[in-house]
């Protein structure tokens, strides 16, 4: 698919506070090597590329990483890299990349996605982006990427899909009923059940217009930061104006100011490999190479675990891993930190960062 007027928006802004102390505010999440020799974003870039360029794929970070992602996807013009000045949440983010886009090309299709998620199965990756770029044209709707669930996960958001709209080249689209929040696991069981509903993946596809009249509709207040921003480009006072109204802004998710509202909205099942990859915990249970005792040791010069199971260790400068009589536990250690946690507490890693920021500990940041 060669299409001038296709573009890719990578979300590349968080830190990743659960994958704390190797995610930092200069190397987040998006910038680890957590399954192979390449960094997250770089992956993804490269997932991309078939369908969209380098020169056409845009990236909104903050200035703390803004050096790390360009060194990541040394392909990418440095034009492409998009800073916020502050963390607004996703539908600022997005509103500020889809004006970008709208500078250089009205008629634009933009795909949104985070940058560092795992995706298997590229081509149908990229078949079902396709089918979603063809009817986000032609109806000038909403797509969201849902991703069929194989077991309740309670980590994850949920799209409830309605009626079949239409088939393109074998994809369903369908109407989407009701986004749900993270669900408890009875209730993730019974939607695991009733075969309506999928992951929410966080991968949107649209015209950028649609998009802007949608944000204009249901969230007018960004809407108008958005126009005057889009006003000061070009101009002296561009950036100054950037950073003004940007801080102004309200955090509000894109599901909530308006896939939630909206009526353009639907959805297609996502039927390839796909993960978060949201805590230690998953980087343990995707480790293939576990020992006998279902431990998985990352960089060890050697390890002697006796009697001990189910453990992940990542340790940096090849150090001889010792454990005994332990079980199910998270130990990673950065040389300059140290963490320990039960692996079913994983999601609570992030606690420590907020602490660290109470007491202005910015050099483990």
């Amino acid at each position: 698919m060669t299409n001038d007027s296709l573009y890719a928006v990578m979300m590349a802004g968080g830190v990743g506070s659960r994958f704390w102390p190797e995610s930092r505010r200069s190397n987040p999440k998006q910038l680890l090597t957590l399954f192979s020799s390449k960094q997250l974003i770089t992956e993804t870039a490269d997932r991309l590329k078939e369908l969209i360029p380098y020169s056409r794929q845009l990236v909104v970070t903050n200035k703390d990483q803004q050096a790390g992602i360009l060194k990541a996807v040394p392909g990418i013009p440095a034009k492409n890299v998009i800073i916020e000045p502050v963390g607004r949440n996703t539908a600022p983010c997005i509103g500020l990349a889809a004006i970008e886009i709208d500078r250089i090309n009205p008629d634009a299709t933009m795909i949104v996605l985070p940058a560092d998620h795992i995706i298997k199965n590229d081509n149908r990756f990229r078949k079902l982006l396709e089918v979603a770029v063809q009817y986000a044209r032609k109806t000038e709707s909403l797509v969201t990427l849902g991703i069929k669930p194989h077991y309740p996960e309670t980590g994850y958001g949920y799209i409830q899909s309605g009626d079949l709209i239409e088939t393109i080249d074998d994809v369903d689209i369908f109407n989407v009923k009701t986004f749900a929040e993270k669900p408890n696991i009875e209730t993730a069981q019974r939607f695991l059940k009733s075969g309506e509903f999928n992951w929410n993946s966080g991968m949107f596809i649209w015209k950028v217009s649609t998009i802007l009249q949608e944000i204009e509709e249901y969230m007018p207040e960004l809407f108008d930061g958005l126009m005057k921003i889009k006003k000061a480009f070009g101009k002296n006072n561009e950036q100054a104006t950037i950073e003004r109204v940007y801080k102004s802004l309200k955090r509000r998710s894109i599901d909530y100011g308006i896939m939630e509202h909206s009526k353009k909205v639907a959805t297609l099942s996502g039927d390839f490999e796909w993960n978060d990859v949201g805590s230690w915990d998953v980087i343990y249970d995707l480790n293939k190479n576990k020992d006998a005792e279902d431990n998985a040791v990352i960089n060890a010069a050697e390890s002697l675990l006796i009697n001990s199971s189910g453990n992940l260790v990542s340790t940096k400068n090849k150090k001889l891993v010792a454990m005994i009589n332990v079980d199910n536990l998270i130990v990673i250690d950065t040389g300059d930190a140290l963490m320990i946690c039960p692996r079913d507490k994983s999601q609570d890693v992030k606690r420590f960062v907020e602490e660290l920021e109470k007491k202005r500990w910015d050099e483990y940041l």
